[in-house]
């Protein structure tokens, strides 16, 4: 009798153990949606300042904003709002509802696509976390990453309410700080997918010294983001479409001439357009040498591939964004560039993470 009750009690007492490689598999597929949807939020967030429909909707409706005009009234009700801004009276005078409506349609989708991002990320959230399957220690960083999503929005309209007065487009400080916060949420999502993924054996020990140089990748990649994104503000890309040489010059006269010269980084599209090339040579060149540690360090190993396909796409990003200086920004190959950062950014921070130990499996 006595051992039966033991027995019992001992049942009593045990719980479930959970399958905690199955588990992070989930969270890993929810990251990657997610990481997905960041990057075509970051593509289409490129659309939009490349066809001038940033300012389209001069309102913020985080609800009711779902739903786009239904009817001619309501057509005529939104354009009349557009009609009473700068970039309307300035650029666009004249223009048509249908032509408009163009415009309107490609920042409704953006604002769209954004919160279903925080659809995406919110309900799975909430049910992997109830149901037991996420682990204590990743809550708060899921929590914050939510967090961030979240402030990025407020960031998006403080960004629009800079053009929809005295400006006929948004500011490029704002437009840039706007850009790098997405930036953000996409290296974030993607440390913590990367960091619960499955122990490979890899040799952490021997490739410990390449962490140094894929940090600094990391740095420099989004240095380069946020310099498009002021190439973008100031649309510095449709000026000194000639390469290597900028206005006959590999350092055109002129650079950082504003007074303070401070300002030249951040307010001159010859200075801008000139920077932004320098951190990509320093860039491709990183990519290279790095290339080059790992298959001296640690040949034939994951880490010596991972730094090989982050310099093949690192050299393809820098002939696409040269075509498209070129060609004079054309809507299509623009937009392979900003996927084309998205993807880099992706890939470096992975690698970089892949380089630590695996995030501890706990309960």
């Amino acid at each position: 009798m006595a051992m039966d009750g033991l027995a019992a009690n001992s049942t009593v007492k045990q719980s479930p153990v959970r399958d905690r490689q199955r588990d992070r598999a989930l969270i890993r597929i929810w990251l990657g949606a997610v990481i997905v949807m960041v990057i075509a939020m970051i593509v289409v967030g490129g659309a939009t300042r490349l066809t001038g429909s940033g300012l389209s909707i001069t309102e913020w409706k985080p609800i009711h904003g779902v739903i786009p005009p239904i009817g001619d009234v309501e057509w005529q009700e939104e354009f009349a709002k557009y009609q009473q801004i700068p970039q309307y009276e300035i650029v666009n005078k004249g223009m048509t509802v249908d032509e408009f409506k163009q415009i309107f349609w490609w920042e409704w989708g953006h604002r769209l696509l954004g919160r279903l991002v925080g659809v995406v990320f919110f309900v799975p959230f909430v049910l992997l976390w109830a149901t037991g399957r996420i682990e204590r220690r990743l809550v708060p960083r899921l929590l914050g990453l939510f967090a961030l999503g979240g402030l990025q929005g407020a960031i998006g309209w403080w960004m629009v309410t800079s053009g929809l007065v005295n400006r006929i487009s948004v500011s490029q400080y704002r437009l840039a700080i706007h850009l790098i916060i997405a930036c953000f949420i996409l290296g974030a999502a993607v440390w913590i997918s990367r960091g619960l993924a499955p122990d490979r054996g890899e040799n952490r020990k021997a490739s410990a010294p390449l962490k140094g140089m894929a940090t600094f990748m990391v740095v420099v990649v989004f240095l380069q983001i946020f310099l498009g994104g002021l190439v973008a503000g100031l649309k510095a890309g449709l000026t000194y479409n000639t390469w290597p040489l900028m206005a006959g010059n590999f350092i055109p006269t002129g650079v950082y001439d504003y007074d303070p010269k401070w300002r030249s980084v951040f307010e001159d599209a010859m200075t801008v357009q000139f920077d932004h090339r320098v951190v990509a040579y320093l860039l491709f060149i990183a990519a290279l040498i790095h290339a080059f540690q790992a298959w001296k360090l640690v040949p034939r190993s994951a880490a010596a591939r991972r730094a090989r396909h982050l310099a093949l796409l690192v050299t393809a990003q820098a002939g696409i964004g040269i075509a498209t200086l070129i060609a004079v920004v054309p809507l299509d190959l623009a937009l392979l560039h900003q996927f084309g950062a998205a993807v880099v950014l992706w890939a470096a921070v992975s690698h970089r993470r892949a380089l630590n130990e695996p995030t501890p499996v706990t309960a």
